[in-house]
Parts: C-alpha cells; sequence; structure tokens
C-alpha cells in the first residue's frame, strides 16, 4: 500500500489506542499523540501495569503489546514493532531509542513455571527484566527470553533464541548445521 495511504489509517488508530490507553489508565501509561500503529494490532495495558512509549513509536499488523499487572514496560525512542511481533512484560521490560524488530520476534521477561503445584495451568510464572539497549536490529524470528540484557549497537541474527548479557557492539547468533542424509528408495 502506498506509504500516504497507509499513513491516513495508521496515524488516526494510533491516536485512538494512545488516547483510550490513556483515559483508561491516566497514571500508569504515557505515550506519543501521534504514532503510526496499524488498527490490527493490540496493546493491553493491565490495571497496575505500566507502559511508556517514546516518540517516533511504529506497530505493524499483528503486533501485540501486553503489560500484566505490576509489570512495567519502557519503550524509547523510534522503536518500531514489526508484523506479529510479541512482546509480553511481567515484570520488566525496557527497549532503548533506535529499535527495530523484524516480523514475528518474541520478547518475553517470563517462563511459565511448570514445577508449581498445578503445573502451567496454576499460572505461576518466574520472572527476570529484559533489558535491550539503543540501536538494536533484532532479525525475523528471534526469540528474547527473561533475563537477557542486550547492550546498544547490537543485531540478533535471524532464527535465534537468546538468553543471558551480551556486550554492546556485538553481532548475536547461533551456528546451525543443516544435515542431509541420502535415503535409499523402497520398492
Amino acid at each position: 500500500m502506498n506509504r500516504y495511504l497507509r499513513a491516513l489509517v495508521v496515524v488516526p488508530a494510533g491516536a485512538l489506542k494512545m488516547g483510550v490507553n490513556k483515559l483508561f489508565h491516566p497514571k500508569n501509561f504515557s505515550g506519543p499523540a501521534f504514532c503510526m500503529v496499524s488498527p490490527h494490532t493490540e496493546i493491553t495495558l493491565d490495571r497496575g501495569g505500566r507502559l511508556s512509549i517514546g516518540r517516533g513509536f511504529k506497530m505493524r499488523d499483528g503486533a501485540k503489546l501486553r503489560v500484566r499487572k505490576g509489570a512495567e514496560c519502557i519503550l524509547g525512542k523510534n522503536v518500531s514493532l514489526n508484523s506479529n511481533n510479541m512482546i509480553v512484560c511481567h515484570e520488566r521490560i525496557v527497549l532503548g531509542d533506535n529499535i527495530q524488530l523484524s516480523p514475528n520476534v518474541q520478547i518475553y521477561d517470563h517462563d511459565h513455571d511448570y514445577r508449581a503445584e498445578g503445573g502451567v495451568a496454576a499460572m505461576k510464572f518466574r520472572t527476570a527484566p529484559v533489558e535491550i539497549g539503543s540501536n538494536v536490529w533484532i532479525g525475523a524470528d528471534s526469540v528474547i527470553l527473561r533475563g537477557t540484557k542486550i547492550g546498544d549497537n547490537c543485531v540478533v541474527a535471524a532464527g535465534s533464541v537468546i538468553r543471558g548479557e551480551f556486550p554492546a557492539n556485538s553481532l548475536i547468533y547461533q551456528q546451525r548445521s543443516t544435515e542431509v542424509k541420502h535415503r535409499e528408495e523402497r520398492c
């Protein structure tokens, strides 16, 4: 779609989503009045959660941003959530300025505590904050897990599943090998 026509749809949708959150969560939400947010996105802020969004925010179709009760999510300036991204915050997630997420990136600051009595159905979680520095690009289909800290000016290669601390100016990737076995035909 022509970017100007797209802007005619996403800027009013963004203003509406930001306005609704400001109306229902006046003390716990701050965000720009105007930003580019597709109408086919979800921003969920539970009572008691805190969400701060910097200017220049963009959110494409299918992206979901969920901040649960008692959690805090801070998105810096010029953060761009792409198609089918999911950020789910149960404790604390901080994204710096100028962050670009490719399609299908997932960021979680929690895991289900399957060892809890009742298993996964008990809805108990183990949490640890996620911090992503400024000027970071995260490649398609990557998953960022609880307790991850990524420094400034990093690139996360597509398809990565990461947890841990990564210093500034790093290229973060996982080496994989593709193995091919020849199979014999059966008659």
